[in-house]
């Protein structure tokens, strides 16, 4: 890459002086020493402070866990690849013989890291500001059409939240069946409320985390809609 295409440098909002940052920022570590592991570090901990400061200015009233799943749903990795695709960044990575051969231009984990390490190469070119709005403006929409807080709370923490609300005992889970092979387990869990006439819900999935979550969602549903 020698310069900077004009539509990516409108995209991200920022002009480079120092080109040599997004080079590196571009570059693979299967290229060799001098890669983006270090800017991906550094822009990674700027995306992490913008998004959480602007979530913290735009919902006044969520709470501490309830910012902190916001910003996991802006920044987790396949938003950065959405991102990143959607900026054409994979036409401009320096990858190794072997990652260009498996398609590492396309690959997911590859694409994220190098847009993170695009908003550090910016943070270091033009300082926290100017990194700051080009991370504002490439996740505008995805900003204004963040969910509710509520919306991101999983079936435990609701069915939770909702017990507790009426002063009623918190929900008791039971593994009663565990089936299929060691590498391949099905888990069916049980949910029981002590002090209440409903009848117990169970649930099923591949984990025993995710079988509590179906069987508190489906406890959740009777309390929601008696009869």
């Amino acid at each position: 890459m020698t310069s900077l295409p004009e539509a990516l440098a409108k995209s991200l909002g920022y002009q480079f002086d120092d080109s040599t940052l997004l080079k590196q920022a571009l570059t693979h570590c299967s290229v060799g020493s001098r890669n983006n592991e270090r800017l991906e570090f550094l822009g990674d901990a700027v995306l992490g402070c913008v998004i959480a400061a602007e979530l913290f200015d735009r919902h006044p009233k969520a709470r501490e866990g309830e910012l902190s799943r916001l910003r996991a749903s802006l920044v987790r990795r396949e938003s950065l690849a959405d991102l990143a695709q959607g900026l054409d960044v994979g036409r401009y990575l320096r990858l190794g013989a072997g990652e260009r051969k498996s398609g590492g231009h396309n690959r997911n984990s590859i694409l994220a890291d190098a847009l993170e390490a695009v908003f550090g190469a910016i943070y270091l070119d033009g300082g926290f500001d100017a990194c700051r709005q080009s991370i504002l403006l490439l996740f505008s929409d995805r900003l204004a059409a963040v969910a509710d807080p509520e919306a991101l709370k999983d079936a435990k923490t609701r069915l939770q939240e909702h017990l507790q609300s009426r002063q009623m005992a918190l929900p008791e889970y039971a593994v009663i069946e565990v089936s299929g092979d060691a590498h391949a387990q099905s888990f069916r869990v049980q949910c029981t409320l002590g002090d209440s006439q409903l009848a117990p819900t169970q649930g099923s999935a591949r984990s025993r985390r995710q079988a509590e979550q179906k069987a508190a969602g489906r406890m959740l549903e009777q309390l929601e809609n008696p009869g």
